[in-house]
């Protein structure tokens, strides 16, 4: 299978007009696409989801079906978040609960987390155990964008180290697209939570 035919979809936490985690995630994909695959960014802002309820079957929730449709059409999935309170966003969070195991097991994903100070690390750690339990495969190479109204000029990175470290991303999230994850995470046997919503 050529990179052509891979797929790249980031799925935005963020709901800010200005946002920097929304500008971090186009470099991701247009490196992906330099890369030769088809790229997506879907933009929270963008669907009707209400606050997640496990009384409610998704196609009753907004657009919670459209979104997840476009999830499992990915290859690679790029979550992208800024890091608020330490975690990443409520909307990105919300956006996966409407999701499981038909969007994520044996997928490839990507992840990357802004924050307005330091080194965002608890937000990427925690978006990695919702992918582990979900029975997703994370790239290696993750991204952080810290200090970000300092990072980024006009969507532009300043530091050029740290815009190749987020195409990296890209790179990796096309060469990585049809890996075969095994074995399946323990934490995924134990999420019944994911399962038929």
């Amino acid at each position: 299978m050529s990179d052509s035919d891979i797929h790249v979809a980031a799925l935005c936490g963020s709901l800010r007009a200005e946002s920097h985690t929304r500008a971090a995630l186009e470099v991701v994909l247009d490196a992906a696409a330099g890369a030769g695959a088809t790229t997506e960014l879907l933009d929270l802002r963008e669907y009707e989801l209400p606050i997640f309820d496990a009384d409610r079957d998704r196609e009753d929730a907004g657009d919670a079906e459209r979104l997840a449709e476009r999830v499992r059409a990915a290859d690679t999935i790029i979550l992208g978040s800024p890091m608020y309170h330490g975690s990443y966003a409520s909307p990105l969070k919300t956006a996966l609960d409407y999701c499981g195991f038909d969007e994520f097991a044996d997928t490839t994903v990507g992840l990357l987390a802004v924050s307005g100070g330091a080194f965002p690390v608890t937000a990427l750690e925690h978006m990695r155990s919702v992918c582990r339990a979900l029975n997703a495969w994370v790239i290696p190479h993750e991204a952080a964008v810290p200090n970000a109204s300092a990072a980024l000029d006009d969507d532009e990175f300043v530091d050029p180290s740290l815009e190749k470290r987020v195409r990296t991303l890209g790179l990796r999230a096309v060469q990585y697209a049809r890996i075969e994850p095994d074995p399946d995470s323990f934490e995924s046997d134990q999420n019944v939570g994911a399962q038929g919503k």
